[in-house]
């Protein structure tokens, strides 16, 4: 009796020299990628952003497709009609390995941008963002309310930036008018104009009870309140609690925030006080006595006497006891 021979693919596998066993790879790759081609199903609807059109958003496929760009996005509120040979046009260009005739699907998609609606909140988000930026910067918390309806429109689903074309002369103020743009990385949607309401607020130094010049800010009765400093033009006082460094520069009335000349350092020199003076000019140096006619604190100029002469001086306060004259 014959023994029955058994066929051994590795032992096969094993004897082909290396270009039969290439050749077998890539004769077994071209049937998968045919395989790809041929799963390809055209879609009947694309909606796109403003990137373009890809592979994968024109075609179903069983197999991963890579993100080839075949075209340009239409414009936004228009619908790209493409048929099947013009799809297969374009991806034999961008993408020839995935070109076919033998198509399944829809005969014709139709191409067009996402959409959605631009929400009182959306536009109120990027103003507040845009003004605070480029206006109000520092000075506190910008808070905007619209005073008439948004009537809200359907914008393109992607990333938006948005340009102010026009704000009063004042800038911005409790109640004013701003005209801006929106658009797109690559196309200008329109332009708006709308009326806002404004607060900036911040949290500032309020006076709880009448205060008086010369008060230590340490002794003081004031607290911290969020305030709306919109319509305050001055600089405001900004120091930290407890601060034995400062003192009053003026009254303040109840209710009324601290502005950053109503503080100053706390005086160590004061007016009609006797202090030791140094005169320097190069290598002379003098001494005296002088009667200051103000108070000062140090690094502050005051106004001096000399009580012998009767001339009067200015000089820079060094401490509570000495100060620098200058001729």
């Amino acid at each position: 009796m014959k023994k029955r021979r058994t066929f051994n693919f590795r032992r096969a596998l094993c004897s082909l020299t290396a270009w039969q066993f290439l050749f077998i790879f890539s004769f077994a790759a071209s049937l998968h990628s045919s395989d790809v081609v041929n799963a390809l199903q055209l879609t009947p609807v694309a909606q796109v952003d403003g990137g373009g059109l890809f592979l994968q958003q024109v075609v179903k496929s069983s197999q991963p497709l890579p993100a080839v760009r075949l075209c340009d996005a239409p414009a936004f509120g228009k619908v790209l009609e493409l048929s099947r040979t013009q799809v297969n046009d374009l991806i034999a260009s961008a993408a020839p390995a995935f070109a076919t005739t033998n198509w399944t699907g829809a005969d014709s998609i139709s191409v067009s941008r996402r959409a959605r609606g631009f929400s009182e909140n959306d536009l109120l988000a990027m103003l507040a963002a845009k003004l605070q930026q480029e206006y109000v910067k520092d000075r506190g918390e910008l808070e905007l309310n619209l005073t008439q309806p948004w009537v809200v429109p359907l914008l393109p689903d992607e990333p938006l930036t948005l340009k102010i074309l026009e704000l009063p002369t004042a800038g911005v103020t409790s109640a004013f008018i701003v005209r801006f743009e929106l658009r797109t990385a690559n196309e200008t949607l329109g332009t708006w104009q709308t009326s806002l309401q404004a607060h900036v607020w911040r949290e500032v130094w309020v006076a709880n009870s009448p205060l008086q010049r010369g008060q230590p800010v340490a002794e003081a009765d004031i607290s911290r309140e969020r305030r709306d400093v919109l319509n305050v033009r001055e600089a405001l006082a900004d120091f930290p609690p407890g601060d034995d460094s400062l003192q009053l520069s003026s009254a303040v009335m109840p209710n009324t925030p601290l502005l950053a000349r109503d503080v100053r350092p706390k005086a160590v020199i004061h007016r009609g006080q006797v202090a030791d003076a140094k005169i320097e000019d190069g290598a002379l140096s003098i001494s005296m006595k002088v009667v200051a006619l103000e108070d000062g604190a140090p690094g502050q100029m005051i106004q001096l006497r000399n009580p012998v002469s009767q001339r009067n001086l200015n000089g820079k306060v060094l401490d509570d006891q000495s100060i620098i004259v200058s001729l």
